[in-house]
């Protein structure tokens, strides 16, 4: 028996990264899942792998998240959970970053986050979840992502409003807030296939040796895990509220 046995849930951005393996682990645990992208051939080929349903949906636009909803009903019938977990990051000061390169990262990770609620949740039989992902630094400041940090402080304030007026249709709202995770997000190389990712992971290591208590960088598979307690019924009196997977780096910095 698997923790998610027959429910359905759609996974956003879940071509690579932190997604792919939610919608990896999900499949395992029994789920049916919809694979939501915009890398149309990664995530195509993820879900003819596990056994899923690849949907191309541009998470800032209404329109697809209309026809990902229909496509998902269509196919299994019912929507029972949703992972936000598509986003974008762009580093710059804040006195240097354009209104455009703002307003991008934006309609991605906030607005993303709100058309998914508004289009998933109408459709979500009761007792459904949904899962945003925020980030550490939707709980903290950190110099050269402020747009970034502002949209995941905006999704953990989405997120408790969604839980307080989802919740008489017991359908649970939390948030998932990862510190450095060795995605192509935090490491680029993934995406060289002339780069050596492994010795990249490791640099990137090094460098959070420094910074996070726990001594490393983290691994999607590790939020993925989050991400299904938070859909499973494991966390059935939990709602509203933001998890933070982070290797211990906002609990403070050792100067020993």
């Amino acid at each position: 028996m698997g923790k998610l046995d027959g429910r359905v849930v759609i996974v956003t951005g879940a071509a690579r990264g932190q997604g792919e393996q939610e919608a990896r682990l999900f499949a395992a645990e029994g789920a049916r899942v919809v694979v939501a992208d915009v890398l149309d051939d990664q995530g195509e080929a993820l879900a003819e792998e596990i056994g899923a349903l690849y949907v191309h949906l541009d998470v800032g636009l209404e329109v697809d998240w209309q026809a990902a909803v229909a496509a998902a009903r269509e196919a299994y019938g019912q929507v029972d959970g949703l992972v936000n977990n598509a986003g974008i990051l762009r580093f710059n000061a804040l006195v240097d970053t354009p209104l455009d390169e703002f307003m991008q990262v934006v309609r991605v990770n906030q607005v993303g986050c709100f058309l998914g609620i508004k289009a998933v949740a109408p459709e979500m039989a009761d007792g459904g979840t949904i899962v945003n992902t925020a980030s550490y630094t939707a709980v903290t400041g950190m110099a050269a992502v402020g747009t970034y940090s502002a949209t995941k402080h905006a999704i953990l304030g989405l997120t408790r409003v969604a839980a307080l007026e989802l919740a008489p249709r017991g359908i649970r709202v939390n948030a998932m807030c990862p510190g450095a995770i060795d995605t192509a997000m935090s490491n680029p190389s993934l995406l060289d296939p002339d780069a050596d990712a492994e010795e990249t992971s490791r640099a990137l290591d090094g460098l959070y040796r420094k910074l996070v208590p726990l001594g490393r960088i983290g691994k999607p598979q590790e939020v993925a895990r989050l991400a299904l307690f938070l859909t499973c019924d494991d966390s059935s009196y939990i709602t509203g509220q933001p998890f933070v997977i982070d290797g211990g780096w906002l609990a403070g910095v050792s100067v020993i």
